[in-house]
């Protein structure tokens, strides 16, 4: 449910003020796969801002991909997020340009077997994918 109510907002096609705006949010999103390189659904991804406690909930789908939509605006750059997948837990630092209001913020974080990797440069190609399967169902 968490994984619906986070997508909606980040898919809504009208702003309703700023909190649907890209400057209020960053996204993190990847791909869990296990050690032997098969996806995993449903696996429960938490993450944190740690600046507030915050905890933002995702949920991997058939193919493995997550998407946890956080609510940070632009004087929140350089702020750290704590992923969580199971016992499994990875920082990452909210890297982007305060002053770019028009591209979605946030990075790519797959976890393989017990590894996670950040592809940052990933991100808009995996989420531009992902928004438009969206639309075509």
């Amino acid at each position: 449910m968490a994984f619906v109510l986070a997508m909606s907002a980040l898919v809504a096609s009208s702003p309703v003020g700023a909190e649907h705006e890209v400057y209020y949010r960053y996204v993190v999103l990847g791909f869990v796969k296990d050690a032997t390189g098969k996806p995993v659904a449903g696996r429960a991804i938490e993450v944190v801002r740690d600046k507030t406690g915050f905890s933002y909930l995702a949920q991997t789908d058939a193919r493995g991909l997550y998407v946890a939509v956080t609510r940070l605006g632009d004087e929140s750059a350089g702020e750290t997020l704590t992923v969580r997948v199971g016992t499994l837990v990875r920082k990452v630092t909210a890297t982007f340009d305060a002053a770019n209001h028009a591209e979605d913020r946030g990075t790519r974080l797959d976890l393989e077997g017990a590894t996670f990797v950040e592809r940052p440069a990933w991100f808009h190609s995996t989420l531009t994918r992902f928004l438009g399967e969206r639309g075509s169902q």
